[in-house]
């Protein structure tokens, strides 16, 4: 997963504990699973024997907080294996050092699924035992050798509705249009999902996107670039572009874009049209301390609708497995970017194209946007 939409979940995180906007079931449900772990938690001697305890590296803060609550608790509860929530962010460069050090201390890790598919091909990541993890609970498309996708969000456009009347955009054509619709634009500083935007606006049909053209991206984003007032690389940063009014329209994080209709009273909305769905999910370590076939049964236990359903309503993540889809109360679907209806709109990002470019491409996209 993209570490900067993980800072962006955990601030989200705190926005609503703070204004206690998480509903008063969600509330329980969540206390209700950290109590069916308590018992066990306090069974559980202070030194844990080898392979009795996993070591789960996400992003860190309130994040932790969520993976353990959903994931965590529930898996010791289930199999006396403890989950140790590492918040230090498990990078490409990281999961290289683990591996290479001889004696990996980490054991599953919520890694960008190309990054997964980079290293997994150099022998660095156990493939995924589909024998375990179950292929049939996850979106189609979104299973790989090394990753098995555990949750989604999606890069949209949000906009200022004050400021076009009757009018609201239906595309990244729209978006692109200051024409059609006046004011300035905020894109994202780290590339991934812009290069696509540029490019469907360009002309470009979704199912001819891959791989990305980025001579022709590039040149479509400098011709606009008079047109771009920020260059956001946090969702609050997103959030402020809009409330203060600098931009009209900004292609943001789906988890910011409904605090950012929250916040503003409805007056700047988004749409899923033409949105980039994005995929995150889990991957194990080679040699990893716990064993493979612990860190395997961990991801399986992932895949259960009602715990994907804690991280929608914590984190704001859509559910990889389609079963939480109807667990989702009617008025909540419509903030899902994986809810079908919603991935229709949308184009997926490819990770394979991902895995064999970005770093080349964020070069080439920092000195565009620098200059």
């Amino acid at each position: 997963m993209d570490a900067k939409f993980l800072e962006d979940c955990l601030g989200r995180l705190v926005t609503q504990v703070k204004a206690g906007t998480l509903p008063r079931r969600d509330f329980l449900r969540i206390a209700g699973l950290v109590a069916a772990g308590a018992p066990l938690a306090l069974r559980m001697p202070t030194a844990e024997a080898a392979g009795s305890e996993m070591v789960f590296v996400n992003w860190g803060g309130d994040a932790s907080k969520a993976y353990d609550t959903a994931f965590g608790v529930p898996f010791a509860n289930a199999t006396g294996i403890t989950v140790k929530q590492d918040g230090t962010g498990p990078t490409e460069g990281a999961l290289i050092a683990q591996f290479k050090s001889g004696k990996p201390t980490w054991d599953v890790v919520d890694a960008d699924p190309y990054s997964a598919i980079t290293l997994g091909k150099q022998g660095m990541l156990e493939p995924i035992d589909y024998a375990v993890v179950d292929k049939t609970k996850v979106r189609p498309g979104f299973v790989w050798d090394y990753e098995v996708a555990t949750y989604f969000y999606s890069y949209v456009i949000a906009y200022d509705s004050t400021k076009f009347g009757d009018k609201a955009p239906t595309s990244m054509a729209d978006f692109f249009d200051v024409k059609k619709f006046p004011g300035k634009r905020s894109l994202y500083k780290w590339g991934a999902g812009m290069w696509e935007a540029a490019l469907l606006a360009d002309g470009v049909a979704p199912d001819k996107l891959y791989p990305l053209d980025l001579d022709r991206a590039h040149a479509k984003i400098k011709a606009f670039k008079d047109n771009i007032v920020s260059f956001w690389g946090g969702g609050a940063e997103s959030q402020n572009v809009l409330l203060s009014g600098e931009a009209s329209m900004a292609l943001v994080w789906s988890t910011r874009a409904g605090l950012i209709e929250k916040d503003s009273d409805g007056s700047v909305k988004y749409i899923w049209d033409q949105g980039i769905l994005t995929p995150g999910g889990m991957a194990v370590i080679k040699n990893n301390p716990v064993g493979k076939d612990a860190a395997m049964k961990f991801i399986a236990s992932a895949q259960d609708p009602k715990q994907q359903l804690v991280m929608f309503d914590m984190l704001g993540q859509g559910p990889a497995n389609p079963a939480a889809d109807a667990l989702i109360p009617a008025d909540k679907r419509r903030l899902n970017c994986a809810d079908p209806a919603n991935a229709a709109k949308q184009i997926a990002m490819d990770m394979g194209w991902y895995a064999a470019h970005y770093s080349e491409a964020l070069d080439a996209y920092t000195r565009l946007i620098s200059a």
